[in-house]
């Protein structure tokens, strides 16, 4: 994808570095249970994301090895290799850790925000902001425990009576974190309501090390409009890359240059959705692949907004073969022909 409208000067200083390990660019890609598997951050990384967040991994599943927790921790590419890790004791977040560390990881991050229930009810996630000691005390052991950069993520607080934000922050600086990413939003408003950037410049003026800002970030100019008012040095994309995971190398391309990047044609979407396929059903199996990559090939098609596309979406969705899910990405996205499989020729 070519770079496209030039707007002027970069929006943003050099690129930022975590712990000495320099990033190309100020826009990440935040980690999303179930959705930022390792394709996905392959394919977000190779198309200009600073760098990729594995899906958040417990303690306890790495302590067991399971399968899903060890596909999380897949190599996804270019970039740094960032995994994020939840517990709640210091020993289990030592030795998920060092495993990480182990396996690869170029960073570690402390899951601080994940409000779901499953989560925040083994005390864990956000909240961790209802006992700022103990996750004080987490993140020294993680701290402890390896030699790579150590970031946090967190919210804003567990709700709008406690926003600590800011005191986790300068706790987890004084800990040994090198880096704070803030979901502008509380726990108890999950992702209702819209993201609070002012409120994350809080946290940026409660710290010397660099702050990224999280939460309703959807493009070039939301990026802009977000470092202006948190303050922050970077920005943190979830959901908006859903369907387009070139976005978070737009908005690192934006905040660099200045410049706007052509968005990809057709043709070019049709690939990256057909890879996005063929690494989920490579690295899970046929069918489970598939299963998973139903909510990426609607998010694809959904983006996409063409009659087309709204015509091959039901069956998209719904198909149980990978080369006919292939074919209706064709049909979605370059037009054509499309035989139902088993269909007399």
């Amino acid at each position: 994808m070519a770079a496209a409208e030039n707007l002027g000067v970069g929006l943003a200083p050099p690129p930022l570095s975590i712990g000495g390990l320099a990033l190309t660019g100020r826009a990440l890609l935040a980690p999303m249970a179930g959705v930022t598997d390792p394709t996905m951050r392959r394919i977000a990384a190779r198309l200009g994301a600073s760098a990729t967040v594995s899906e958040m991994v417990t303690a306890a599943g790495v302590a067991r090895g399971d399968r899903e927790t060890s596909m999380r921790l897949e190599w996804a590419g270019a970039g740094p290799r960032v995994i994020q890790i939840a517990a709640r004791e210091p020993e289990e977040i030592a030795a998920a850790a060092r495993s990480a560390e182990a396996a690869g990881a170029d960073w570690v991050d402390i899951n601080m925000g994940c409000p779901c229930k499953r989560v925040t009810g083994g005390l864990a996630g956000a909240a961790l902001m209802r006992d700022l000691d103990q996750a004080a005390r987490l993140i020294s052991a993680a701290r402890e425990a390896i030699c790579v950069p150590l970031s946090v993520k967190m919210r804003l607080g567990w709700d709008d009576s406690s926003r600590n934000a800011a005191e986790l922050a300068r706790r987890a600086e004084a800990e040994g974190a090198e880096m704070i990413a803030v979901h502008g939003r509380t726990r108890q408003q999950f992702y209702s309501g819209e993201a609070d950037w002012r409120a994350i410049a809080a946290v940026k003026a409660a710290v010397r090390i660099p702050v990224i800002a999280n939460g309703d970030c959807a493009g070039e100019d939301e990026a802009a409009e977000m470092i202006e008012k948190s303050r922050a040095d970077g920005v943190m994309i979830g959901r908006a890359a859903m369907g387009q995971p070139w976005i978070v190398g737009d908005i690192a391309h934006f905040l660099r240059t200045g410049k706007r990047r052509a968005p990809p044609t057709p043709a070019e979407r049709a690939e990256i959705a057909r890879e996005h396929l063929a690494g989920l059903v490579a690295s899970m199996g046929a069918s489970a692949g598939l299963r998973h990559a139903r909510k990426h090939l609607a998010a694809y098609v959904d983006r996409l907004g063409t009659p087309a596309a709204a015509q091959a979406r039901r069956a998209l969705v719904t198909t149980e073969s990978p080369d006919e899910a292939a074919q209706l990405i064709d049909l979605a996205f370059l037009g054509g022909e499309y035989a139902e499989q088993g269909e007399a020729a």
